[in-house]
C-alpha cells in the first residue's frame, strides 16, 4: 500500500474548500437576485446537490479503486460532499430550533 503525500491531499483540499467558497457566494447571490424563490425551493435544491455530489464522490472513489483517477479527485469530492452535507444538517438543525421554539410561544 502507498502513502498518499500529506502536502499533496492538503493542496487538493484547500482548492476544494476555496471553489466550494464560491459556490457558495454564487448561492446567496443568485437567492438574493430572486427573492421570491421560496425555502422549500431552497432545500430541494440544496438536497438535489447534495445527492448530485454524493454519486460524484461515489463515481471519483470507485475510479480510484479501477486507478482511473488521482487522489486529488478523490479529495475534492470528498470535501465538496462534506460541505454540503455540513450545510444540510445546520439548516435542519435550525428549522427544528424555531419550530421548537414556536411550540413553546404562548397561545
Amino acid at each position: 500500500m502507498t502513502g498518499i503525500p500529506a502536502q499533496q491531499a492538503l493542496q487538493a483540499y484547500a482548492q476544494a474548500a476555496q471553489a466550494l467558497s464560491g459556490a457558495a457566494e454564487n448561492t446567496a447571490q443568485s437567492a438574493a437576485a430572486n427573492p421570491t424563490q421560496g425555502f422549500a425551493d431552497l432545500v430541494e435544491n440544496q438536497v438535489g446537490n447534495l445527492m448530485q455530489e454524493g454519486q460524484n464522490f461515489e463515481a471519483r472513489g470507485m475510479d480510484f479503486v479501477q486507478g482511473r483517477s488521482d487522489v486529488v479527485d478523490v479529495v475534492t469530492a470528498v470535501a465538496e460532499t462534506e460541505v454540503l452535507v455540513e450545510t444540510v444538517v445546520t439548516v435542519r438543525d435550525r428549522v427544528i430550533q424555531a419550530y421548537q421554539e414556536i411550540l413553546r410561544m404562548p397561545i
